[in-house]
């Protein structure tokens, strides 16, 4: 008898150890897809504003105009960070890059300009406008050219569409297979259990008297699964912060609590219902039909 009942119990513990693990990865890999969606556009508006616009000077240019530039540059809407770029600092940028002194087989000759390098923010980072302020600054009679990669900003705002569009779709898709994936761990642990459901419906206890226990236990596993899955999350989102300070994640209170309560309360319901309908079936099978 006692063995009978220590095996019951490592049996039940079993059970709900792997609900306990399914719940977890399952939230795991959710929460960072939710992650990543609700960053998309913070990502995406990174990436555009890292491509660089240069403005290189005529010969001619007066420092007057050159510092005026700059100022009207560094209080424009559009711009993110505007830095003046001297001849000589030019030169040893290019040298540094291209790994010899270009200046000295010139005989001291330095063809670069000065310029400014300006990142422009990212909602004007897009075909029509960014070419707009090149010509406005291109226009300029002491502006000898301005330089940036229009098919790098028309390839960027194309994919940046298109992973948009499929992130999305590929979210429905997680999130149906999450719910398939915790529901059938918890139907599997609730199986093991069916006869002590008719048992108990056969000595007259009502469904909801009989659901409740089931329920709760699974709530707690739910969130114990949930717990585990935040602090999982919680250390990618740090590693995250860190590695692209840029983005300042953890200063984003608003979508790390969408996030982290998100996840929660989806571990809590879809346990919840899982339970509420797995136990619901075995209440309405007949004695005879529990051993199929």
């Amino acid at each position: 008898m006692a063995s009978s009942s220590s095996y019951q119990k490592r049996r039940l513990f079993s059970s709900y150890f792997w609900v306990v693990i399914s719940v977890f990865l399952v939230l795991f890999m959710l929460g960072l897809q939710g992650f990543f969606l609700l960053n998309s556009q913070k990502l995406a508006d990174y990436f555009r504003e890292q491509v660089p616009m240069s403005i290189y000077f005529k010969d001619s240019a007066k420092d007057v105009e050159m510092q005026q530039l700059e100022k009207s540059l560094q209080m424009a809407d559009y711009t993110k960070s505007a830095v003046f770029v001297s001849s000589e600092e030019g030169a040893k940028q290019t040298m540094e890059d291209l790994g010899e002194n270009f200046v000295a087989k010139l005989d001291g000759f330095n063809p670069i300009p000065n310029s400014i390098d300006v990142r422009l923010n990212a909602s004007f980072v897009d075909d029509s406008q960014i070419q707009q302020i090149a010509d406005d600054l291109a226009a300029k009679d002491f502006v000898q050219e301005v330089s940036y990669d229009k098919p790098l900003v028309s390839l960027l705002n194309e994919n940046v569409k298109r992973i948009s569009f499929w992130m999305l779709i590929v979210s429905g898709v997680f999130i149906f297979i999450a719910f398939l994936l915790i529901n059938s761990s918890i139907r599997l642990s609730i199986y093991a259990k069916r006869f002590t459901i008719k048992t108990m419906q056969m000595v007259g206890a009502t469904k909801g008297f009989i659901r409740k226990p089931f329920i709760l236990t699974s709530i707690k596993l739910g969130i114990i699964g949930a717990l585990l899955a935040l602090v999982a999350l919680g250390a990618v989102v740090y590693w995250m912060d860190g590695y692209v300070p840029e983005l300042e994640i953890l200063q984003n209170y608003k979508m790390l609590a969408i996030l982290f309560v998100g996840v929660l309360v989806f571990g809590v319901l879809i346990s919840l219902i899982s339970t509420f309908f797995a136990t619901t079936r075995y209440l309405n099978l007949r004695a005879d039909e529990l051993y199929y």
